[in-house]
């Protein structure tokens, strides 16, 4: 009697996981309910608007010590008590705004954290007033492109040199809670780099658009 031979799964490449929808994408984006849409719409895609950079760094703050998840969930939130990030109206934000800030169960009640977003929204404000944008100085940052083909296959890093002058020099400018893994992780998230796997389905889709961008130049 000849047996059956059961067919064996095709491997998925190291740091792709295959979606619902047939297609590959960054393992850690399958890993977690609702970071699909993260990932595909916003993750690695290139930011000039100065909101959302300035939103992204006070989040990647916020999220020290915890999970992207709780933050993602908690960004509607966040945007609400935080003006949507207007850096120049959270600038005036004072020590009762602090308090209201501390008795919102919504967020992350942190003061350290709640004063460092007040004090970078100051130092973003600073950042205009001798750049032109808060995207001119941040975009300094890209690192050069790498040759074609020597791209990793997995996200392993955490930090490197360039974030690690990024965060350097932003705390010599005075902000607060943004350091090198921290300035990385904002760097992958903002478009500066683009760390979607090879073979991830929206990989070539970032590429191209950071191919079409415009980075923000100093007007000042």
């Amino acid at each position: 009697m000849t047996k059956l031979k059961i067919a064996t799964p095709t491997p998925h490449p190291e740091g792709l996981l295959l979606g619902d929808d047939g297609q590959l994408r960054c393992t850690w984006a399958l890993k977690v309910t609702g970071f699909v849409n993260y990932h595909d719409k916003e993750w690695g895609f290139p930011v000039e608007d100065e909101h959302r950079l300035f939103e992204k760094i006070c989040l990647e703050g916020f999220q020290s010590g915890l999970s992207w998840k709780i933050i993602l969930d908690k960004r509607p939130a966040f945007r609400e008590v935080f003006l949507d990030f207007d850096f120049e109206k959270i600038a005036q934000f004072g020590e009762k705004d602090v308090d209201r800030l501390m008795n919102d169960v919504r967020i992350i009640r942190h003061r350290g954290k709640i004063e460092a977003t007040i004090n970078n929204a100051r130092k973003a404000c600073e950042t205009v007033e001798i750049h032109g944008s808060l995207g001119a100085l941040i975009w300094r940052y890209e690192p050069p492109l790498v040759a074609k083909g020597s791209n990793k296959t997995r996200q392993i890093t955490s930090k490197t040199e360039h974030s690690a002058k990024f965060a350097v020099d932003l705390k010599k400018l005075g902000w607060r809670f943004f350091g090198p893994t921290t300035a990385y992780a904002f760097m992958q998230a903002m478009g500066l780099v683009n760390d979607h796997t090879q073979g991830c389905v929206v990989r070539d889709v970032c590429q191209t658009a950071r191919a079409k961008f415009v980075r923000p130049s100093s007007t000042r």
